[in-house]
């Protein structure tokens, strides 16, 4: 009770979902955004080589849906990056119309630094907070998504 008189005192925004969820992604994100970018990469070049790094490979779609990219803008950017030698596409296996996009050796050699970065970085914003805390954020999180999601 005292944490829901606390949080009506608070304004509105300081205490919406959508904007502390937002707000939290923007400033964690943007301090690691930076580090993609001296890297080399734009920042959906690495959502997409960090997606693929660990699958052995993804359709546009899911690609889309987990970059959260829009399809078609997601579409020009896996060309660019084919043509880079960064991603490759293969026909599906069960819908041979169906393209699927894997990493290539040279894009994990660039993606495979900047996920070890990634993961100290991820370390470094949750230093402040014990283990089961950060299990149960992630797992609230998860959940979050998977009632929200299509």
């Amino acid at each position: 009770m005292a944490e829901q008189s606390a949080q009506a005192t608070l304004p509105f925004v300081d205490g919406y979902l959508a904007y502390l969820l937002a707000r939290a992604s923007h400033l964690i994100s943007g301090e690691f955004h930076r580090e993609v970018e001296a890297s080399g990469l734009s920042v959906p070049e690495w959502r997409v080589l960090a997606t693929l790094a660990d699958r052995p490979d993804c359709t546009i779609g899911l690609l889309a849906e987990i970059t959260l990219s829009k399809q078609p803008t997601l579409t020009k950017l896996v060309d660019r990056m084919a043509a880079d030698g960064l991603v490759k596409r293969s026909a599906g296996k069960a819908d041979r119309r169906q393209a699927l996009i894997s990493i290539t050796p040279r894009g994990r050699a660039l993606a495979q630094p900047l996920l070890e970065r990634a993961a100290d970085h991820e370390r470094a914003v949750l230093d402040g907070f014990g283990p089961q805390q950060v299990a149960l954020l992630k797992e609230t999180l998860h959940q979050l998504i998977a009632l929200h999601s299509r």
